[in-house]
This record gives C-alpha cells, sequence and structure tokens, in this order.
C-alpha cells in the first residue's frame, strides 16, 4: 500500500542563524529510512504524468519504485539513463514548476519529492557504487563543444556513449559554467559538480580549460584546423546587464554574476584565498530571480549586517524558487517589494553611500503577461548602503557571434537555433541553453544538449553515407 501521508517528508536542514554565517550545505538529505518512506508516497501512475514536466524525461516512478524496495543503487542507473547530472538537478532544479508540478499526488496535498529523491539516489550512488565509468569503442568521429556549462556537459556525456570522441572547450579555468562561478556553494557544493565532470573525463570526453573560443580559436579553425565534424554551441549568457542610473561607476556598484564569481569560482569566502571583494556593512540586491536570492545570501554570510532585495514587482511575480525565498527570509533578508532604484548615491571618496528609490505600484499586464510597474508620485525615499549588486539578467558574450561568419543571432544577441534540434544556420554547428535561450534554468539547458546530441549524430551519420 502506497503511503498516504498528505505531506512531503521533510528535508533536514542547517538552523537559519547558523547557516547564514557559513558554506556548507544548508539541505543535508534525505536519510535512506526518509527516502524509502517518502518514495513510497508515489502512486506510480501508469499515464506518467510528471515525466511530461521533465526536460531531459527521467524515467520517474521508475526510479521512485526502485527507491520504494531500497534499492538506491539501481535507481541511480535508471536516472542516469537519461540525465547526466542527477545530483545537480536534485539540487538546484525547479521541480516545483515542472515534474512536481504535474503530480496527481499534489492535487489534494503536496507532490512527491521527486527532487529530494533524486539527490539522494544520486549522492548515495557517489558515495557507495564501485561502478568504474568505460570508455564506449570510438566511431571514428571527432566532435567540439564549447563550453563546459549545463547544457555543454550532458550534449558531451551523451556523445561520448554514442562513441564520439568528444573535446569540450572552457573559457574559465574551471569545468562547470555557471555551476561553479554562478550557483554558491551552500546550495550545490563544489565537489558534486567535478565528480560530474571527472566521470565524463573517464569516458574519454576531454576537457580543455582557458580556452577562449573565438579568441583562441575560431569555429571554422575548430573545423578546418582540428578536423571537427560537429560543434555545439553551449556558452552560457555570461555578460551582465545593467540599472543606467545615475551612480552606477561608483565603487561599491557590480553585477551579481562578478559578485558571485569571486565568491564561489575565487573562493573569496575562504580566508586562506587572497580574492578581492568587498566587505559590505548594507547591501542592496536589485532583481528577483534565483540570482538575487544567491548574491543576497551570500552578502549575509560575508558579514553585511543589513541586506535587501530590492524588486520593482510584488513578492507573487517573483521569478526566483520559493524555496530560495523562503530561505532567504530565513536568513535575515529583506525584502523590498515595489521599489524601483532610480540613482546610486555616492560621497567624496567615490563610494557608495546610498540608494534613491521609488515605490511602485502594478499596472496593467505588459508584453511578458506581467503586470507593468508604475512609479508612486512623491514616494521617493534614500535606503542607506554601502554596496549595490545588480542582479537583473544575462546576455551571451558577444565573441562568438561576432567571430563566426554564418551564424545568425536575434536582437538579444543570442544564437538562433531550432528548439527542437538546436540547429542553427552555419552547417554543422548546433546550439543550446542560455546562449539560445537567454538565462533560463539548469535543467532546460541540460535538455537543449540532449537534444542537440542526437541531432549531432544524426547530422553526422547522414554527412558520411
Amino acid at each position: 500500500m502506497p503511503n498516504m501521508n498528505p505531506k512531503k517528508c521533510p528535508m533536514p536542514e542547517q538552523a537559519p542563524d547558523v547557516r547564514n554565517k557559513n558554506f556548507e550545505e544548508v539541505t543535508l538529505g534525505y536519510t535512506a529510512e526518509m527516502a524509502i518512506e517518502e518514495a513510497q508516497r508515489c502512486l506510480n501512475c501508469k499515464n506518467k504524468p510528471c515525466m511530461t514536466g521533465c526536460p531531459v524525461q527521467v524515467k520517474i516512478p521508475e526510479f521512485i519504485s526502485l527507491v520504494a524496495e531500497g534499492k538506491f543503487l539501481e535507481a541511480a542507473a535508471k536516472i542516469k539513463e537519461t540525465s547526466a547530472l542527477p545530483a545537480v538537478c536534485g539540487r538546484v532544479c525547479p521541480q516545483e514548476s515542472q515534474c512536481e508540478c504535474h503530480c496527481v499526488r499534489g492535487i489534494k496535498g503536496e507532490p512527491v519529492a521527486i527532487g529530494r529523491l533524486e539527490r539522494f539516489v544520486a549522492d548515495y550512488a557517489r558515495e557507495n557504487s564501485t561502478e568504474k565509468a568505460v570508455k564506449p569503442e570510438s566511431n571514428g568521429h571527432k566532435v567540439a563543444i564549447v563550453g563546459a556549462g549545463p547544457a555543454g556537459l550532458t550534449c558531451a556525456g551523451d556523445l561520448a556513449r554514442m562513441g564520439y570522441e568528444v573535446t569540450v572547450f572552457e573559457a574559465l579555468h574551471t569545468a562547470g559554467g555557471v555551476l561553479v562561478y554562478g550557483i554558491p556553494e551552500f546550495r550545490l557544493p563544489k565537489a558534486i559538480v567535478a565528480n560530474e565532470v571527472e566521470k565524463l573525463k573517464a569516458q574519454g570526453v576531454t576537457v580543455m580549460t582557458d580556452m577562449v573560443i573565438g579568441k583562441v580559436l575560431s569555429i571554422d579553425e575548430l573545423f578546418e584546423e582540428l578536423g571537427f565534424k560537429a560543434v555545439f554551441v553551449g556558452s552560457g549568457a555570461g555578460l551582465p546587464m545593467f540599472m543606467h542610473i545615475p551612480g552606477e561607476a561608483l565603487k561599491g556598484v557590480c553585477s551579481a554574476n562578478e559578485y558571485l564569481t569571486r565568491i564561489n569560482l575565487m573562493k573569496a569566502y575562504k580566508e586562506e584565498y587572497d580574492t578581492p571583494i568587498l566587505h559590505s556593512k548594507a547591501a542592496a540586491i536589485v532583481g528577483g530571480g534565483n540570482v538575487a536570492m544567491d548574491a543576497a545570501r551570500c552578502a549575509k554570510r560575508m558579514g553585511a549586517e543589513k541586506v535587501y532585495i530590492v524588486y520593482r514587482r510584488g513578492e507573487a511575480e517573483m521569478p526566483a524558487r520559493l524555496e530560495e525565498q523562503h530561505h532567504a527570509k530565513e536568513e535575515g533578508i529583506e525584502f523590498m517589494t515595489l521599489t524601483n532604484p532610480v540613482e546610486i548615491l555616492g560621497g567624496e571618496d567615490g563610494r557608495v553611500n546610498g540608494m534613491k528609490c521609488i515605490k511602485m505600484e502594478l499596472g496593467e499586464p505588459d508584453a511578458s503577461g506581467r503586470r507593468r510597474p508604475i512609479p508612486v508620485e512623491g514616494s521617493e525615499f534614500v535606503l542607506d548602503l554601502d554596496c549595490v549588486i545588480a542582479a537583473i539578467g544575462t546576455s551571451p558574450n558577444p565573441l562568438i557571434r561576432h567571430t563566426t561568419p554564418g551564424l545568425d543571432t536575434n536582437r538579444k544577441g543570442c544564437i538562433v537555433a531550432d528548439d527542437e534540434h538546436g540547429i542553427t544556420s552555419k552547417d554543422g554547428v548546433f546550439a543550446g541553453g542560455d546562449a539560445v535561450t537567454g538565462a533560463a534554468t539548469v535543467i532546460l539547458a541540460m535538455g537543449a544538449g540532449k537534444r542537440a546530441a542526437a541531432a549531432m549524430d544524426e547530422y553526422i551519420k547522414n554527412k558520411n553515407k
């Protein structure tokens, strides 16, 4: 009989007043007993509605059934049939708007905790499996992957399993893309990402870091000089956007991308690392997405006494995951919604010493379908602070589009690619993830990498008939 408890098995986690002073993982993971109890809540529906919300088509009811039987390694193998990064997805995917929102148990209670179970299974396999990755027999064809983020790593893994000689070119000194420079340690430990990369290497994938494609090598040179048969571009969207208001050039203003990169990739939170970073007393993070939550929670851990989320719409319109909002509030982050910055104020020393804001109200929906924020006349006020972090979005770096003739991009600088296959306007070049969609989720990027791998395989086979 299934477990008919309407509530999920609670996730153990650090207390808020403890975790907001360290960078250790907030959520501690299920025990084996908790995982089995939660898995028994699954009704194992015949039509598998949960799978319709998964961009990489994890066989959810099948792996959960195995967990319910205590067959954890078999469950991990089932997930790995379609997902290259289960330990990552179990932690950072927005399951509430994807697989879990389709769960039948969610109609009269809480859905099955699919993400928590995926995380448990992946962690269990990492700690207990003795199975070694095996390099498949080569099919004699070389493919290149530009970018070692979730889209690129997924594409590389799928192509390696098909027998391709895969080389991943990564601009930074560490593979992982946004998984290592953007998402904080307390949400996604970097050792987990490194472990996934090592598994790919064991399957024969070559990872070359410090390789800026478009500068060190062009995409045309990958084809003409190095003999690659197809190229996948998964270079992400790492170029930050700013507010374009007075005072943005003051000391103490930065993008969330730079701030998080200094903390996550350059280890500014560790005393033994000499990474320059502003240690703020009062910081405002402008934006309402997951990146804003990450930056705010990092600022608190870096010693800021006051940390504000400043967002021009209401809390109901915030794009950040509810879990991230909940954790941020617990950790002492103050939410200032329906508030918009109009000027960053500075002192004679050229440093930030406040931000002028105006209150907003919501009007009619705009082109995105969300109600348009409208300034409230006469509602200006000054927020006392010494740091402003812009987390209002990113776009793709223009380097690849400027150095690749024949590669079409749109007005936002994103590569134009077919959604189903990742096919671009340039023969043999495929693309996916944030480089195509703009900033989105890890799992959507993985889905794009997976679809592109299948399309690249088909392309090369047809080319060699």
